[in-house]
């Protein structure tokens, strides 16, 4: 019998560790533009929280407390446009990886169910679909997809690895195609605070779903807007038809948000300033790297939204990576996310401003 883990592809990662060390080696040291793991404090007031619920000795509850549930419920609502959400269309997930790894299995799916997503993609969707033995593809647009045996369709916008955003349109006319075909729409939103040159919609708004929440889910986490990665803060709203078996499946498993984590994020939730103070740090450090980038000679596709740069020289992004690692500078390649970004690499603006200026400094040499 064969291990889980022969269902999955080598951890991508571990490619770069070559690439890694030749950046490290440069006299000023590495500019890790890699992964896209925030840097920045965490603010006060949500610090304050976690330490005020520090001392939790009793189990948390998977589904949260009630503030938990108004504060996701609250925001929701104020932040996506959506309107009459009750604790019934929300549900604590310890951060939002391990939702999109384990959700085709706690949905029941298996061998002959399909499971779709974009053609430049997170790679934890395939991860998910192999987990759980499910049949998988990548769509250009899913509307174009054989919807027969297709159970689970993955919408990620605005999108890692390439920033792109889709439109309100467009997401009416895909939500509309699903809820045709009996087909669930999952809607990995995370990036939907840090839209640049687009202003990203939700599948939650009224605007893209009729006022109906059937057969959708928008995944939320506070890991970038709020730099709460190291926390495993995140969410999930939309159809309790859907959730409501979650639920049950996770209390079985164990799966409960730790109790100073979910203090942490009412507190987090409940204030807009340092989300807007986090962009501003963002949108600095974007506008100095793309600049680079480009006069540098490389080409910015899409990047209108999230925290990443879709880059190319129109070469193999391996190419690309030892190039600029030979600059102390480390990014992502392309065909991480799939075929399609053989020839591009993913630059992350997760690092401090020091070190963005520095790569900056680097390109331009």
């Amino acid at each position: 019998m064969s291990s889980v883990s022969d269902r999955l592809p080598d951890f991508p990662w571990d490619k770069l560790e070559p690439y890694k060390k030749t950046a490290a080696a440069h006299p000023g040291g590495i500019v890790d533009l890699s992964v896209g793991t925030p840097v920045d404090p965490v603010p006060e007031l949500i610090q304050k929280a976690l330490v005020d619920a520090a001392d939790s000795p009793g189990y948390p509850t998977v589904w949260g407390t009630p503030a938990l549930r108004d504060a996701i419920t609250c925001w929701v609502e104020r932040r996506l446009g959506a309107r009459d959400v009750t604790h019934r269309h929300v549900l604590p997930v310890v951060g939002s990886k391990e939702l999109v790894a384990w959700l085709p299995t706690q949905l029941g799916l298996g061998p002959g169910d399909r499971v779709a997503f974009p053609r430049l993609a997170y790679p934890t969707y395939e991860v998910g679909a192999r987990l759980a033995r499910a049949e998988y593809e990548a769509y250009e647009d899913p509307t174009e997809l054989d919807p027969a045996g297709l159970k689970l369709l993955w919408l990620n916008s605005p999108s890692n690895p390439t920033g792109k955003v889709l439109s309100k349109a467009d997401l009416t006319r895909i939500v509309a195609w699903a809820r045709e075909h009996g087909v669930l729409v999952v809607s990995d939103e995370c990036y939907l605070e840090l839209g640049w040159e687009a202003d990203p919609v939700s599948v939650l708004h009224p605007d893209v779903n009729g006022g109906s929440y059937d057969g959708l889910v928008a995944v939320h986490s506070l890991s970038k807007r709020s730099n709460l990665a190291g926390y495993r803060a995140a969410f999930l709203a939309g159809d309790p038809a859907v959730l409501g078996p979650l639920l049950e499946i996770r209390k079985h498993g164990g799966m409960m948000t730790p109790a100073p984590t979910q203090a942490a994020v009412v507190a987090a939730l409940g204030d807009d300033e340092h989300v807007r103070v986090q962009r501003e740090r963002y949108a600095a450090r974007r506008t100095v790297l793309r600049e680079a980038l480009l006069g540098a000679g490389f080409r910015i596709e899409h990047s209108e939204a999230s925290l990443y740069l879709w880059a190319t020289r129109d070469e193999s992004c391996w190419t690309t990576l030892a190039h600029l690692a030979d600059r102390g500078i480390l990014v992502a390649p392309g065909d991480f996310y799939g075929p399609a970004g053989e020839n591009f690499v993913r630059v992350a603006l997760t690092a401090t401003d020091e070190r963005i200026q520095t790569a900056a400094d680097r390109l331009k040499a």
